[in-house]
């Protein structure tokens, strides 16, 4: 473990010290501007308030208490989703395990929603893996990269600015991380000569074999079009790297003639000389986007023309979870395949679907417009995913101890429960500012802040 991230360690374990006290002070009945101190560093939409959805629900309740089959009270394409669900589970129990790869009749449904997605772009069960987040099903491939690189140290490459989770994994997993910009300025896109540049000075150092890209960005908030994906794979192509494509918020797009995009659609529309050949992990997961079940640990990785000789390999590193959970697998399959149109259903779901789309909508607006007034502030436009990404102003004269002072006093004054890692020198600093949440990026003079758009329903 190296020495940033035992700073990043010790200064997370103080703030975490520093909420306790404020909770503990809070019982005691010591007066303070707020009554509770609430958590929302993680992006867990459902702990800030937000509300699950009714089919969902009604389907996972019916699973763990099989008796509700016979309740007319549910509607029947509930019961029918649950009957069947329990159906695929051994001994007709969610209690049991699956396979280490998920239910085969999850794979199914991913694999029929990613060709709906794709436009009718086949999917094969058998390159889908269940896994429990997609954090998992990302270790696995970057320990697959660590397997097969020899004895030079292999790398990622990954944008700058990039989710706070990245680089902790690549550090256990034992791969270099290395940074490409973003161009703010530009709409978060990026130049293909500073991606090469990034590639020859790793030279001699390590061994680039994929590079990550978070589609609608996290946490810039970003939308690629078409042109900036097929660059990203043309670049891939001539540099032999594996895309990591992370695509968990792809179903919060809400900027206007904003689309999403899979990187796997466009891949295939290029035609056989990049659809045969560049290697391709998609990841997504029940835990982000609108139904934000981050409890139940599930998510999906789709790979694209990996060797079939590889495949056992992923599912020799996926059997030390034994099985992802089947709960979440079932929710997964909710997810993957929800209430058709006349079905009893689906009319309920559409609307709660479209008022948490449209909450997120208006706490961008909201967002924007409150942080445009505040002196120092600069947010550029979002098009998706939950995050406001802010550029702040500091005074020169706070200088490097900047992240400690503003985390302490955003802790202390507002109730905030903030996240700090040290990396390069450069502060970032992850936390929430109920009912919304922050994260924020420290330097020296100069701060760029996440707001979560993640409000109560």
């Amino acid at each position: 473990m190296s020495l940033l991230s035992d700073v990043k360690r010790l200064f997370d374990e103080e703030l975490q010290k520093h909420a306790d006290r404020i909770r503990h002070q809070l019982a005691m009945g010591v007066k303070k501007p707020y009554k509770e101190v609430v958590d929302v560093s993680s992006a867990d939409a459902h702990r800030t308030g937000m509300a699950p959805i009714t089919f969902m629900r009604q389907v996972l309740a019916t699973c763990l208490y099989p008796d509700l089959l016979l309740d007319d009270t549910l509607p029947v394409d509930v019961r029918q989703r649950a009957e069947r669900m329990l159906e695929h589970c051994d001994g007709g129990s969610v209690g049991a395990y699956s396979e280490s790869c998920g239910l085969k009749s999850v794979q199914v449904s991913v694999a029929n929603f990613i060709s709906r997605r794709d436009g009718g772009l086949a999917s094969n069960p058998k390159n889908i893996f269940i896994s429990t987040g997609s954090c998992r099903g990302l270790m696995i491939i970057l320990k697959l990269l660590v397997w097969g690189s020899g004895q030079t140290q292999p790398a990622v490459m990954i944008p700058e600015p990039h989710p706070h989770t990245l680089p902790r994994l690549l550090e256990d997993a034992g791969l270099a991380a290395l940074p490409y910009k973003l161009q703010v300025k530009r709409g978060w896109t990026w130049e293909k000569d500073a991606l090469q540049r990034v590639i020859q000075h790793s030279r001699g150092r390590c061994n680039p074999r994929a590079i990550y890209i978070s589609n609608p960005g996290d946490p810039t908030g970003h939308v690629q079009d078409r042109n900036t994906i097929q660059d990203v794979i043309r670049f891939a192509a001539e540099e032999n790297l594996l895309l990591l494509v992370d695509e968990v918020y792809q179903d919060c797009v809400f900027g206007k003639d904003c689309k999403f995009l899979s990187y796997k659609r466009v891949l295939f529309e290029m035609g056989p000389i990049y659809s045969g050949s560049v290697k391709m992990a998609s990841l997504n997961s029940l835990s982000n986007g609108t139904l934000g079940e981050c409890g139940m640990r599930a998510g999906y990785m789709e790979l694209v023309n990996f060797d079939d000789a590889v495949l056992p390999f992923v599912e020799v590193l996926l059997t030390g979870d034994i099985s992802p959970p089947v709960i979440g697998q079932i929710g997964l399959d909710v997810m993957a395949n929800p209430p058709c149109p006349g079905e009893p259903s689906h009319r309920r779901y559409m609307q709660e679907l479209l008022s948490y789309k449209n909450t997120l909508r208006q706490n961008v607006e909201r967002g924007r417009t409150f942080l445009s007034l505040l002196p120092g502030v600069h947010c550029p436009p979002v098009m998706g995913g939950v995050y406001l990404y802010i550029h702040l102003t500091l005074p020169q004269a706070i200088g490097r101890n900047a992240g400690p002072l503003y985390c302490g006093r955003l802790l202390e004054e507002e109730v905030m429960k903030v996240f700090e890692k040290v990396m390069k020198q450069v502060i970032q600093v992850q936390g929430s500012l109920d009912p919304m949440q922050f994260a924020y990026r420290v330097g020296r003079g100069v701060e760029n802040a996440t707001l979560t758009l993640l409000n109560s329903l």
